[in-house]
């Protein structure tokens, strides 16, 4: 999990131990609290998941650090967004206010699928390829992707932008079931499940439906349903 998207949008956060005075108390208290609450949250585990979450808002906001804070919101935003949840990114957009820094502003506009209001070169090196992408080559470029939740969210946004293809589907499925990530694994089997009964394949669909009963019987009752 350390190379998970809070070490893209969090880097004030993620500067610690990069020599000099030790870094502060409350970054790195909420460095590993928005670890915590990712880890938490794409396994299902909702409740906890939150609970670490609002820690680490704590951490930031008792410092009256605004920026930390607001990118701790795009970090939740994000990890959201990887599990298909739709999220508006409103806290973040709140904090930011007018004067938002401009890697920030350009990392929320690509969560909230403004890609043509951005410049793909202030967003993190993993996205740059794959927003720059003419739209049907996207799928490729999200292939190259390395960082596995980085991936993910790029297969979630482009299924928000009803580009996804059965290929980008099945990535995101694998993506999820290779780390454990059951939230947005049992989410894309059932898209999967969905396009398989509309084919009328029915090998697909049993398949499809033995792995949905496994993942079900293993999450929390909380996850249910989105937080």
């Amino acid at each position: 999990m350390k190379r998970l998207l809070a070490a893209a949008t969090l880097a004030l956060l993620a500067a610690c131990g990069s020599g000099g005075p030790p870094p502060p108390d409350w970054k790195t208290d909420a460095a590993d609290l928005i670890a915590r609450y990712q880890k938490h949250a794409l396994m299902g585990e909702n409740k906890l998941a939150e609970r670490y979450f609002h820690e680490a808002v704590a951490a930031t906001g008792g410092a009256g650090r605004i920026a930390e804070t607001a990118r701790l919101w795009l970090v939740h935003c994000a990890t959201r967004r990887a599990m298909l949840i739709d999220d508006g990114c409103a806290e973040y957009a709140e904090l930011a206010g007018t004067a938002p820094d401009p890697a920030s502003e350009a990392y929320h506009r690509f969560l909230t699928l403004q890609w043509e209001k951005l410049d793909p070169g202030l967003l993190p090196p993993q996205h740059r390829e794959f927003v720059r992408a003419a739209a049907g080559a996207r799928p490729t470029a999200l292939a190259r992707i390395e960082d596995p939740l980085a991936r993910l969210l790029g297969a979630s946004l482009l299924v928000m932008r009803r580009e996804a293809d059965s290929g980008v589907l099945a990535l995101a499925t694998e993506t999820a079931s290779e780390r454990g990530w059951r939230q947005p694994l049992l989410t894309y089997l059932k898209l999967q499940e969905t396009r398989a009964a509309s084919a009328g394949d029915t090998d697909a669909l049993e398949r499809l439906r033995l792995r949905i009963r496994l993942v079900e019987a293993r999450l929390l009752p909380d996850a249910a349903g989105p937080p």
